[in-house]
């Protein structure tokens, strides 16, 4: 009566040991790759439930629905870009960490040495030295500039290799699409120099030129009031951070002179308020009966563009006083002490 019991367990547990020793290791496998799977999605799951959680709570704070309504160019739409860079970049590192223990486990199941895999890898790291310095150098090029936010997905960038808006922002790679739509791969490591016209503020410079002849005073006047009163628009208030600026006149030649414009705008709006100011400032001239040789827009560069930085504000530090200096007495002959020559009989040596 016993057994039996014991002999059919002695020979399911066979069974078992035979089935085991014969598809273990690929049952063991499959788990490893499905598990990889499963661990992949979920932690891309959560980096995109965190990403979403603080995109969505920025547009909440804003009351609005589009990313690129946001009010607050310096803070929230930073806020916005770096998180769904962040997450892209979280998500490829992800995914190369796991698919690297699950590759490592799948070899130590199939009886391959992890350690002379390691060593194999080596020498051949060795003689690729060349190749994976550059690699290397892409990798911790993309972080650093992530982590240091020198650009994010849905910024307008220029490279120096592309220019464009940034669509994806890999360990390695970075995704630029230009305004003609080529999308541009650029290596990390070969990007020396970023140009970001997506954060803080840009300013729309705008140039007026107008016969030699005309009253400067009504020109001048006639320019800031049309800047002024599209800043008191509800659909240019947002776009235009501060107040207009008229710098004044920037240069004289023998058939025209030049009258400077500045406005301070939000970096997605600098083009679109330089074209409406453009239309505005052409009607209200010629309203005037003002001609118009040229109307331009001006980038400005180098020692221009740091020597204008503010504007034409005042300095705002205080002068440093200067502390009169203090005149000197004429000079006045010494008198001599010693008596005058008497002549030929004078006894002094």
């Amino acid at each position: 009566m016993v057994t039996l019991p014991l002999a059919a367990a002695t020979d399911l547990s066979k069974d078992a040991s035979t089935f085991w020793g014969m598809w273990g290791v690929a049952i063991t496998v499959a788990g490893i790759i499905v598990g990889a799977i499963i661990l992949r999605v979920i932690i891309h799951f959560v980096i995109r439930r965190v990403v979403d959680q603080v995109v969505n709570g920025v547009k909440r704070k804003q009351n609005i629905d589009d990313t690129q309504a946001l009010d607050s160019p310096l803070k929230a739409v930073r806020v916005v870009q770096r998180t769904r860079t962040l997450g892209s970049v979280l998500n490829n590192i992800a995914s190369v960490v796991i698919i690297l223990i699950a590759f490592t486990s799948i070899l130590s199941e199939i009886g391959v040495s992890v350690v002379g895999v390691v060593s194999a890898a080596g020498v051949i790291a060795a003689g690729l030295a060349f190749g994976a310095q550059n690699v290397v150098k892409d990798l911790l090029s993309g972080l650093f500039m992530v982590f240091e936010d020198q650009l994010g997905v849905g910024d307008i960038v220029d490279v120096q290799l592309a220019s464009g808006v940034v669509e994806a922002v890999g360990i390695r790679v970075t995704q630029i699409r230009d305004v003609n739509g080529t999308l541009w791969f650029v290596r990390n490591g070969e990007i020396l120099r970023v140009g970001n016209m997506s954060q803080g503020w840009a300013r729309a410079i705008i140039d007026t030129a107008v016969p030699n002849g005309s009253d400067i005073d009504l020109v001048e006047s006639i320019i800031l009031k049309t800047a002024v009163d599209l800043k008191a628009q509800p659909r240019w208030k947002t776009r235009m951070l501060e107040k207009p600026e008229l710098w004044g006149m920037q240069s004289i030649s023998d058939s025209h002179v030049i009258v400077r414009l500045a406005v301070r705008t939000r970096s997605a709006e600098r083009d679109n308020v330089a074209r409406e100011l453009r239309i505005r400032l052409k009607k209200a001239l010629e309203a005037e009966g003002i001609s118009l040789p040229s109307l331009s827009s001006v980038i400005l560069s180098g020692f221009d563009e740091a020597n204008s930085i503010k504007g034409a504000r005042p300095v705002e530090t205080q002068p440093t006083p200067t502390v009169p200096r203090a005149r000197r007495a004429p000079r006045r002959p010494s008198t001599p002490t010693a008596p005058p020559f008497d002549g030929p009989g004078d006894n002094r040596a």
